[in-house]
Parts: structure tokens; C-alpha cells; sequence
């Protein structure tokens, strides 16, 4: 019997418009059911037990269903832990935030990975700024000559718009800075120049306090509308930037303009054993809302640059290591505390003598700045508390259930069970930021543990687990504590280019001389500036 022609099932079809294997189906579905109605009532019921028993046994052994219910944010299993698999892991990140970055905000200022848009603040690209040297540090030769072409033909800085002097200086200013002295193209230096010389009419103040605001355009500043205050630390973080500007354009003004800041803050009253009040009125010249002194938001980089300043210099300017000795002490005394369950040192902040356990994250760059100055010859103990705060960075991540840290936690002093971290419901947000795996860098390169590389990998996933945007890009998230649902916010911060991811490939790299500590200094922004041959003149 041979089988059935092409036209003999074209006709068989037509009879029948189901076909015959339809009615095959029909068959053995009718015998089935024959044989199942054969089977007594006890022989169907402990059939279908055992079925039911093979189900239950399926999904306890087979955790993808688990993983499917819960999507994408799940931990995978296994991922590379050799240095090499994690210097590409943080290649792919970068180029995966650059990927969604260049699609939907390519010149603007900031990437919604989540609505593929973007967000505008000053209007200088400042996303594409901020990651020109990272890009040059991870060799992503393509992606940094594009963001270079950009650079030559489309920033310009001749527009009617207020910038904040703080931001617009580490992030642009740095930025240009950093991409010069990495690649020696003088185009960085020149735009540096024409921003920096934008930039001066902050500083024409009664006080010579810089406003906050200033308009590159017209040549104008002016400070917040709801206030004649500037930030401590935004008035005292940009002279690291402006310090260098100076020496490579031979123009002393830059330089002198935040040297006087910096002399004026030395001798202020109203410290407290080298802790500062957070603002300083441009009028006056003095400190307001005094009595309230933290590390974290509005005073932490003033710390930082002290010591960083007095490593650019050459390690001559006697009052910036002064002052910087003297607020370690102070912080020493006033604000370190212990937690009551697992004795994890940590930073508090005073409020008119009253302590308040409570530590924003960003206080988690003091480690690394406390571990660059015991390389730098001073006091041992430093590094001792560096050790101790490092460990409770890491478990402000390590405790929450996305393994990312939040914006700003509470410490328990209870000498009691309870947990170490308590995060109140305003405070679980999360914005990529760099602090910890900038510390991470730090400690690291100094002693060599490995185990400040592992955490820092643990971060790494945690970030691309629960903050990855599909499509490109990555999101900062409204709720650490809440794997399942962590609420992406829609906006990813050019830091995150600037300061973690490069921070983690630093962290990741065998390379000891790949931006030597001994030659040059980061910004608050990981911008890297050279250490001055010699002293300042």
C-alpha cells in the first residue's frame, strides 16, 4: 500500500475540513476515555493521588517555577568571579547604561531608562561629561570617541542658563580636566577654560563666599531664592578643580579665589572640635545653624577635601592638615558610636549635643579617605577606624533583602537581638551611588584583602539584579528592603558612569599603577587630577 498522494489528501481534507488527524485525535481520545471509565473508583482515586504527589514533588525540585513567578530579579545561580570576568562584567554594565543613555538622551543631561527619556538639569550633557574618563580608563575606545565628537561640536557652554557652582565644577569642570591630563587632547583644557572663567562671578560676594548659582551666560550669580546661604561643602569642594585650572592655564585667579575660601572656614568660630556646621551665610561670612554637625549631606566633601588639597599641594599647606586632624578627632569624639547587638562602629550626627544615630550613605566615602590618609603618613588609628566603618558599609548592604544599600539608616544602641540596621520607610531608596565601592577601591588597594573586592562584587550583582533596565540602562530604585517590587524611580545619575562603575573596575583591576594613589588624587566626583610635582608657588 503506498502511501497517500498529495491530491488524495487535499481530497480527504475537503470531506472532512478537520483532516484526519483530527479524527485520529477523536479516536484515541474516546479510547482513553473508555479505559479510564473501566477502572474502579479506588483505582482512579490512587491514580490520581500518585499524580498529585508527582506535581507537589515537581515544583519542590524544580525552583524555575519559583524563578519565574519572581522574574528577573533573582540572584542567578552562578556568575564569574575570576578578575578578568569582572573587569568585563563591569564593561558590560557600562556599556549597557551608555547603550540606553545613547539611545534616548544622547547630549542631555540625564537618562529615564524606564519611560526612554531623558531629564535636563543644566543642559550640559552632563551624563556624557561625567563619563569621558571612565570610558577612556575601560578602554571603550568607540563609545569615547562619539562622546568626544559631541564634545568639539555640540558643548557649549555660551547659553542663557543658571548652573550650581558645586555640581556644574566636579562634574563638568573635573570631567574636562580629568579627560585632558588621561588623554593629553588639548579640546578638554580649552573647554575647561571657557567654563571656568564662566564660573568666576560666583565668587563676587560681599563675603567672597561663592553664591550657589551662576548664570554662564549672562555673567550673573545669585544664591537660592529661599535663602543667602551656601552649603558648607559645595562652597568648599571645588578647589581641587579650580586649584589645578590654575596651574595648567598659569592664571592664579581660580586658585586664589578658593584658597581664600578655604583660609576664611579655617578661622571661623563655631566649630566643634574641627566639625562644622553645614551652612555659611555669603553675606557675612559666618556659619549658620550652628550647633548641627554631620557626615553626610551638606558637609561631607568639606572633609575630604581637606586632605585631598594638602596631597595635591605636596603635603605643605599646614592649615588643611590641621584642620583635617582636628575633625577626625572631632568625629572621634562627637559622632562614632557603636551598635548595641553586634557592635558595628558607625557615624552619627549632633544636634545641639543631642546625639541621633542616624548615618546617610554618603558617609561611607570616610573610609576610603581615612585609609588614603594613614598611606599618606598619618596617624595609624585611622586606618583602624577605617577597618570598622568599612564593615558597616558593607552591611547596610549585606542586610537588606535587594543587597543594596538605602539612601540613609538608623543604628540600634540597644544592647538587645534585635537587627544592627533600621531603615525608616522615607529612607529605602536607593540612587546608584559610588560612596562604599569607592571605600571598597580604596581599602583594597591599600591592604590587599580580597575580601573588599568580594563584597564590592556583591554589590555589582545586587545593581544589575534589581536595578538593570531592559532595553538599556539602569534605574535608581524607591525600596531596597522589597526584592520582589524594589519601585524604579526612572532616572539614572551620571555618577553612576562617573564615580561607581568606574570606582568598581578600579576595585576589579590587578593593576596597581592604573591610577596610582601616589600620583594622583580623585575629585568628589572620581575625577582624577595630578599630584603637583611641587609646592604651589
Amino acid at each position: 500500500m503506498y502511501p497517500p498522494s498529495r491530491k488524495d489528501f487535499i481530497s480527504l481534507t475537503l470531506s472532512d475540513p478537520h483532516g484526519p488527524s483530527y479524527n485520529n485525535g477523536k479516536h484515541r481520545r474516546q479510547s482513553c476515555w473508555r479505559k479510564w471509565k473501566q477502572l474502579s473508583r479506588l483505582q482512579r482515586s490512587l491514580v490520581l493521588f500518585l499524580l498529585a504527589l508527582l506535581l507537589i514533588f515537581g515544583l519542590l525540585t524544580y525552583p524555575s517555577v519559583t524563578q519565574q513567578w519572581r522574574g528577573k530579579r533573582l540572584r542567578p545561580a552562578q556568575l564569574p568571579t575570576g578578575t578578568v570576568d569582572r573587569l568585563e562584567a563591569v564593561c558590560d554594565a557600562f556599556r549597557h547604561a551608555w547603550k540606553g543613555y545613547k539611545d534616548y538622551a544622547w547630549g542631555h543631561d540625564e537618562l529615564r531608562p524606564i519611560s526612554r527619556s531623558f531629564g535636563e538639569w543644566f543642559g550640559l550633557g552632563l551624563t556624557l561629561i561625567d563619563s569621558l574618563d571612565t570610558m577612556w580608563i575601560l578602554g571603550l575606545k568607540e563609545e569615547f570617541a562619539e562622546a568626544r565628537d559631541w564634545v568639539e561640536k555640540e558643548l557649549s557652554f555660551d547659553k542663557n542658563v543658571d548652573v550650581n557652582l558645586f555640581e556644574t565644577t566636579i562634574r563638568v569642570l573635573g570631567g574636562l580636566l580629568s579627560t585632558f591630563h588621561l588623554t593629553g587632547d588639548r579640546l578638554f583644557l580649552e573647554k575647561a577654560k571657557d567654563l571656568g572663567s564662566r564660573l568666576m562671578p560666583a565668587f563676587k560676594t560681599p563675603s567672597k563666599i561663592p553664591f550657589s548659582d551662576v548664570n554662564i551666560g549672562k555673567g550673573t550669580a545669585h544664591p537660592p531664592r529661599w535663602t543667602s546661604d551656601s552649603t558648607l561643602a559645595e562652597v568648599t569642594s571645588i578647589q581641587l578643580e579650580f586649584r589645578e585650572l590654575s596651574r595648567l592655564t598659569q592664571d592664579p585667579q581660580y586658585q586664589e579665589v578658593v584658597n581664600e575660601v578655604m583660609k576664611l572656614v579655617h578661622k571661623l568660630p563655631g566649630k566643634q572640635d574641627g566639625l562644622v556646621p553645614m551652612f555659611i551665610n555669603t553675606n557675612t561670612g559666618q556659619f549658620t545653624h550652628k550647633g548641627v554637625f554631620t557626615l553626610g549631606a551638606r558637609a561631607d566633601s568639606y572633609y575630604e577635601y581637606l586632605l585631598k588639597q594638602w596631597i595635591q599641594g605636596g603635603k605643605t599647606e599646614d592649615d588643611l592638615l590641621e584642620d583635617y586632624l582636628q575633625a577626625v578627632d572631632g568625629v572621634r569624639k562627637h559622632l562614632v558610636r557603636q551598635t548595641g547587638p553586634s557592635k558595628l562602629t558607625f557615624v552619627g550626627e549632633l544636634s545641639h549635643s543631642r546625639f541621633n544615630p542616624k548615618m546617610d550613605h554618603l558617609v561611607c566615602f570616610l573610609p576610603g579617605t581615612l585609609a588614603l590618609g594613614a598611606h599618606n603618613g598619618l596617624p595609624g588609628d585611622h586606618m583602624d577606624l577605617a577597618v570598622q566603618l568599612m564593615e558597616t558599609c558593607h552591611q547596610m548592604y549585606k542586610q537588606m533583602e535587594t543587597g543594596l544599600s538605602p539612601e540613609i539608616v538608623h543604628f540600634n544602641l540597644q544592647a538587645n537581638d534585635g537587627n544592627d540596621v533600621v531603615v525608616k520607610p522615607a529612607d529605602r531608596h536607593n540612587l546608584l551611588r559610588p560612596e562604599t565601592v569607592e571605600s571598597l577601591f580604596y581599602m583594597y588597594r591599600f591592604t590587599k584583602d580580597t575580601k573588599y573586592r568580594d563584597w564590592g562584587w556583591e554589590i555589582l550583582q545586587s545593581f544589575n539584579n534589581y536595578t538593570k533596565v531592559p532595553g538599556g540602562g539602569y534605574t535608581s530604585i524607591n525600596n531596597v528592603r522589597d526584592p520582589l517590587n524594589p519601585g524604579p524611580r526612572d532616572k539614572m545619575e551620571s555618577f553612576f558612569l562617573g564615580e561607581t562603575l568606574k570606582y568598581f573596575y578600579l576595585l576589579f583591576s590587578d593593576d596597581p599603577e592604573l591610577l596610582s594613589l601616589d600620583k594622583y588624587v580623585f575629585n568628589t566626583e572620581a575625577h582624577v587630577l595630578p599630584i603637583w610635582p611641587s609646592a604651589p608657588k
